[in-house]
């Protein structure tokens, strides 16, 4: 697997995600969709669509980035259940979708994809977003 050197995001996912920040192995995206908090990691590795396709360190520190972004999102956003999702049935290149859900959001319980028009974020919206989420993520891969 060839690392960033080659690593190019996908058209798709960048014009559905805003880039936030870089991890020491993925690219975080939130997605512009205001309707969920719904962000994005996508391994900054050239041709991999699957996860098992990683070698072992990167399949172990994407877990690593995914729980660590599930549990700041969490507390963040005080939902009542984190989806993550690794599908890539429309765009392959590999990316994980991390979704806080609430039990009274407008899909719940079902699944949020295809369900209704995304509902982009206004600037002043993201800027607050990552005023609130930005320190935090500094603070936990400071260390990475």
């Amino acid at each position: 697997m060839s690392e960033t050197t080659t690593f190019t995001l996908h058209p798709q996912l960048a014009i559905d995600g805003i880039e936030l920040a870089d991890f020491p192995l993925c690219k975080l995206l939130l997605c512009n969709d205001s309707a969920y908090p719904w962000f994005i990691l996508v391994p900054k590795v050239a041709d991999v669509s699957e996860i098992y396709q990683l070698d072992w360190q990167q399949q172990q520190q994407l877990l690593n980035e995914s729980s660590l972004l599930s549990e700041l999102l969490m507390q963040v956003f005080a939902g009542d259940k984190m989806n993550v999702a690794a599908l890539g049935n429309v765009v392959e290149q590999l990316h994980v979708h991390h979704v806080v859900r609430f039990k009274d959001d407008a899909q719940w319980p079902k699944p949020i994809w295809g369900q209704q028009a995304l509902t982009p974020y206004s600037e002043n919206e993201i800027a607050m977003l990552k005023e609130k989420l930005l320190p935090q993520l500094a603070v936990i891969f400071s260390d990475k």
